[in-house]
Formats: structure tokens, C-alpha cells, sequence
């Protein structure tokens, strides 16, 4: 397969992969940390304003999954490019940012969360995720994790 197509390959790879990962943990978050009494995050009418009315516990799960959706996706992208792995991870990580400015400029939410979720979650992970299949990661002793 062609170097171009296979990074292609690895870029969409990463995005379903990265998907799925996200979806995941979003679905599981509310079973796992109940939402406040009252609220109904699946109301997209009113999704904006009870967003306003979750406890900080609750944002753990969106921020875990965008995070380790990007992680994810941006691993699979780097493990299936042929060239430039890291180029490719950070590209996914970029289309998971682009998506969580849309949220957060569609929807609000609160500010700290904005930041935090916007600042460090995408690129970090994407960058970890890319390094970990490429084996850059190293330990504290400076050697391979």
C-alpha cells in the first residue's frame, strides 16, 4: 500500500477508533457517577443549561473521554502510519480538539471545565498517544517505559 494511502488509513483509523473509545466512556459515565436529580443530559434542548447544573464530579467522565479517546485514536493513527507518526497522532488529536471548541462554543458549560478540558486533554493525550506507539515514552531512569 502506498505511503499516502496508508496514512490516510492511519488517520481514519485513529478518528473511529478514538470515536468509539469517547462514546464509550461517555455512555458508562452516568452509571458510573449518577447525575444531579432533575437533570437530563440526553435533552438537547435544555443540554446547555444542565450542563450548568452538574457538580464537578460529573465532568469527570467527559473530560476521561475525550482525553482517552485522543490517546486512543492518536495511538492507532501512529502505530498504522508509514511516515511521520507523530505528524499523524497529533492530527487526530487536532480533528478531537476541533470537535471539543464546537462543544463548547455550541454548548457552554462552565469555564473551568472549558479550559481544563480544551488545554489538557486533546493535544497532551494525542502527544503521549503518538509517543507510546512509537516507543519514545522513557522512564524516570531514562529508560523505555
Amino acid at each position: 500500500m502506498p505511503a499516502v494511502w496508508r496514512n490516510l488509513a492511519a488517520v481514519l483509523a485513529g478518528i473511529v477508533v478514538g470515536s468509539v473509545v469517547n462514546m464509550a466512556i461517555i455512555i458508562a459515565g452516568p452509571l458510573l457517577i449518577p447525575v444531579p436529580e432533575g437533570v437530563d443530559i440526553s435533552d438537547m434542548e435544555k443540554f446547555s443549561e444542565n450542563l450548568m447544573l452538574l457538580k464537578p464530579i460529573n465532568f469527570l467522565a467527559p473530560w476521561l473521554a475525550h482525553a482517552l479517546g485522543t490517546l486512543a485514536g492518536a495511538f492507532v493513527a501512529a502505530k498504522i502510519a508509514a511516515s511521520r507518526k507523530l505528524v499523524w497522532a497529533l492530527g487526530v488529536s487536532l480533528f478531537f480538539l476541533l470537535g471539543g471548541i464546537w462543544m463548547v462554543t455550541s454548548y457552554g458549560g462552565p469555564i473551568w471545565f472549558a479550559v481544563l478540558d480544551l488545554i489538557g486533554a486533546y493535544l497532551p493525550a494525542g502527544l503521549l498517544g503518538g509517543k507510546l506507539a512509537a516507543g519514545a515514552v522513557r522512564g524516570p531512569d531514562g529508560a523505555d517505559s
